[in-house]
């Protein structure tokens, strides 16, 4: 279990590096990706999105259920422009009119479970600092036990807020899709397959699925590529 949040620019930087090197050892398809984006940087997409604590990470996911991202980046700026332009703590968001909410682009169902997360952080039946500190699976038993909240959005969170560097999500559509592609699969593997495929990245599950991404949105321009149909491109998220 890693987390980077605390190192420094050079820590990061000499972290990244180790694990790109194993990568590329451990997987052929990955070495190539690797080859082909010497300048990647996992934490560019990062940049893009506001600030998030395990709370807003949380938000953030639940509100990408069966959405795009693009769906999902609109929806989530409609949520911001309710509260100032941040996410909103768990506080703001029980403060907040359900219906502005749904008004904003989430279901009632979502809302239920934002709520409903929101007041067990708010009454101290969850801590934030002790989830926080849990080990992977620990934390995702921890919070799919909220209703609306599984592994999915759990593995989601921890790479967004804590920096998890060994989370994969097999359940997701658009990884699936980038898996697909790189591995020349084909049918669609499911999510035992990918699995079974990420096994040989450990422990850096997370950096290889954000080279997979990468791969799947913006395949480089030389003959080593696979081809990507307009379809496998989309970023829906499951």
């Amino acid at each position: 279990m890693g987390d980077v949040r605390g190192e420094d620019g050079q820590g990061q930087a000499d972290r990244l590096q180790r694990a790109r090197s194993y990568l590329h050892g451990a997987d052929p398809v990955l070495a190539r990706l690797i080859d082909e984006r010497p300048d990647f940087d996992p934490r560019v997409w990062l940049a893009e999105l506001p600030p998030m604590d395990l709370f807003r990470a949380l938000l953030f996911q639940v509100t990408g259920q069966q959405l795009s991202v693009a769906a999902t980046r609109r929806t989530i700026e409609r949520i911001r422009a309710l509260f100032g332009g941040d996410l909103p703590t768990p506080g703001q968001l029980l403060q907040a009119d359900p219906g502005a909410l749904r008004q904003a682009g989430l279901s009632g169902r979502k809302v239920a479970t934002l709520r409903d997360l929101a007041e067990r952080l708010s009454d101290g039946r969850l801590d934030v600092g002790v989830l926080s500190s849990l080990p992977d699976e620990e934390l995702i038993t921890a919070l799919t036990a909220i209703p609306g909240i599984g592994p999915w959005t759990v593995q989601g969170a921890m790479i967004l807020a804590l920096g998890r560097e060994d989370v994969v999500l097999p359940g997701d559509l658009a990884l699936r899709k980038a898996v697909q592609l790189a591995y020349q699969i084909t049918h669609r593997p499911s999510p035992d397959e990918v699995l079974a495929i990420a096994e040989r990245w450990r422990p850096y599950r997370s950096l290889a699925t954000s080279y997979l991404f990468s791969a799947a949105l913006q395949p480089p321009r030389s003959p080593s590529a696979v081809p990507l149909e307009a379809s496998e491109a989309e970023g829906g998220r499951r």
